[in-house]
């Protein structure tokens, strides 16, 4: 299994998330932490499985939630570096 690992602004993005479904309710904020960790978890053991959307990055969305991973693979790591809202310009989840 790979390890993962969060550059800082998709662990900025992740956190947001997560506080904006906090505000609604403890519930919601386990719910997308749990879908998020769900789609980390499948990257860690396949993460050559995914579509590559734009040179060596790949992408996931999470499920019940509109967000996507966007990752590359370097040898043996996942670098994630966006967890973005899929109303944002999409076009920005690879600027960094």
């Amino acid at each position: 299994m790979f390890a993962i690992i969060l550059r800082p602004d998709a662990a900025n993005e992740y956190e947001e998330a997560v506080s904006w479904y906090a505000l609604r309710g403890r519930i919601a904020a386990d719910k997308f932490v749990e879908a998020v960790q769900e789609r980390l978890l499948a990257i860690a053991s396949d993460p050559l499985r995914y579509k590559r959307v734009f040179r060596d990055y790949r992408e996931v969305s999470t499920r019940k939630y509109p967000y996507g991973i966007v990752y590359y693979v370097e040898d043996d790591l996942i670098v994630v570096v966006a967890i973005y809202h899929h109303r944002r310009n999409p076009k920005k989840r690879f600027r960094r």
